[in-house]
């Protein structure tokens, strides 16, 4: 008996993901782009963040270590919680920008071996295949006998949901 789809907010807005990326990208070509571009504004978007991380860590550090800087007036508002926070979130900040670097590290590798995909073609009745079964798999939720079911599904109070 097949396990029922779970029915939580967040694997909810997963399986309607799931479907419009099927639905609007039904052949092996499509999805093939779509999981590069994916790729690529993922490790574009992290790679970024970590360089803005860096920036601003760097110039902290400047910032402390600069002969400039005012020395901290003991009594004056501080205190130890809030020595406390500024030693903490560098600890937290190079913890995410070590994340980063191994997310990006894993990316790569991904990246590497999803090349490997883009030497596949298939003939166009191969790709009318993945059509017909995206249709399938993810039929149109606008559809009228979707619609028509979806409403008799809601009205059912024994349906998990």
């Amino acid at each position: 008996m097949p396990e029922e789809p779970c029915q939580c907010p967040d694997c909810q807005r997963f399986y309607r993901e799931h479907d419009r990326l099927i639905r609007e990208n039904p052949t092996l070509r499509q999805q093939q782009e779509l999981n590069w571009a994916a790729l690529q504004s993922f490790r574009t978007l992290a790679g970024r963040v970590m360089e803005e991380l860096q920036k601003q860590q760097e110039a902290a550090e400047s910032a402390a270590n600069s002969p400039q800087s005012a020395p901290a007036v003991p009594g004056a508002g501080g205190g130890t919680d809030q020595a406390s926070d500024q030693a903490a979130e560098p600890d937290a900040v190079q913890q995410a920008m070590a994340d980063l670097e191994n997310i990006n590290a894993h990316l790569f590798s991904i990246e590497a071996l999803m090349e490997r995909i883009f030497d596949v073609r298939v003939p166009e009745e191969v790709e009318q295949k993945f059509r017909e079964v995206a249709g399938e798999l993810a039929p149109d939720p606008l559809n009228a006998d979707r619609l028509r079911l979806n409403r008799l599904l809601h009205q059912t109070p024994d349906l998990p949901g």
